[in-house]
């Protein structure tokens, strides 16, 4: 479990009381750290967060190169992978797997396995390619091959509706009380960053939430994809929304999503991140990041 995307990991752990449903915004001039990249497409109001390179141009690969492609998930982190009302695999992964391969015009497989031994299965050329929230660590590295990354994970700031807007800095945040959950990341981020802001540490992100609820906090820092899921839950009530931000620093929250191959086949490789790339901008992207994600987390 240590090894999953630190994003995939915090959303199964909040899905777990909030109803699920069917790339990054403008940041603060003056917030450290926050995401970083093109100036992103919106949907709506929610904005659509871009790691692609505008500069790079991508050859697309030979036809020859590439004539399918074997994937493998899991069926157990919603809303990335997970089992659907039909008995079929579905979600954000499984979705943007099938996109890539109608893309390339190829036919695709997409094999559930158990998480426990992803990592050798893929390293040992059992299947083409892992779309399962493997985390780019200098050790997965050392086995496997990544594509460009995706999607990444995004800390946020959240505060209750009608109070009033300003600028997250760290003079801003100075005295103010902000919810964290205890021993994480974001607090981590937050003690480095916002040094002068009043942590108050909860043992598990509800019981975070609820404070930032009941107005006991001002703010709640956490998990950008989970709070997501909670703002538009009954649970939150409207209670609350997202202000600052993003805050994408790999070194506290982690490089990202992206997929996994064998090493040794830079063809699979070349096709993919060519597929990634074109489904951005053709837009493909935007409509899944949308189905998944409703309220952004960028």
């Amino acid at each position: 479990m240590a090894t999953r995307a630190v994003m995939v990991v915090a959303l199964v752990m909040a899905l777990a009381g909030i109803v699920m449903p069917p790339r990054a915004a403008a940041q603060d001039a003056s917030a450290p750290n926050a995401a970083a990249a093109r100036a992103p497409r919106t949907g709506g109001t929610v904005a659509i967060p871009d790691f692609w390179d505008p500069n790079r141009r991508l050859d697309r690969p030979p036809v020859e190169a590439v004539k399918s492609i074997r994937f493998t998930t899991t069926d157990d982190f919603p809303p990335f992978n997970f089992i659907g009302s039909n008995g079929q695999p579905t979600g954000f992964n499984v979705d943007l797997a099938r996109a890539i391969c109608d893309t390339l015009a190829i036919p695709c497989t997409i094999q559930i396995r158990p998480w426990d031994g992803l990592i050798e299965t893929v390293a040992a050329g059992r299947v083409d390619a892992a779309i399962a929230g493997i985390a780019i660590t200098p050790e997965s590295r050392a086995k496997l091959a990544f594509s460009d990354v995706y999607l990444r994970p995004a800390a946020r700031f959240a505060t209750r509706t009608g109070q009033p807007a300003g600028p997250i800095t760290p003079g801003a945040l100075s005295g103010r009380k902000v919810a964290i959950v205890k021993g994480s990341a974001h607090e981590a981020y937050l003690a480095a960053f916002f040094p002068k802001a009043e942590r108050v540490p909860f043992d598990t992100a509800a019981a975070a939430r609820e404070a930032l609820k009941a107005g006991t906090v001002d703010f709640l820092f956490g998990d950008g994809g989970q709070l997501a899921f909670w703002l538009q839950s009954d649970a939150a009530a409207g209670c609350c929304a997202f202000v600052g931000g993003p805050y994408t620093e790999p070194l506290f929250f982690g490089e990202g999503l992206a997929i996994a191959f064998p090493p040794g086949h830079p063809e699979i490789k070349q096709a993919v991140d060519w597929a990634l790339d074109s489904l951005y901008d053709k837009g493909t992207f935007a409509e899944l990041y949308l189905r998944y994600f409703p309220v952004g987390y960028f």
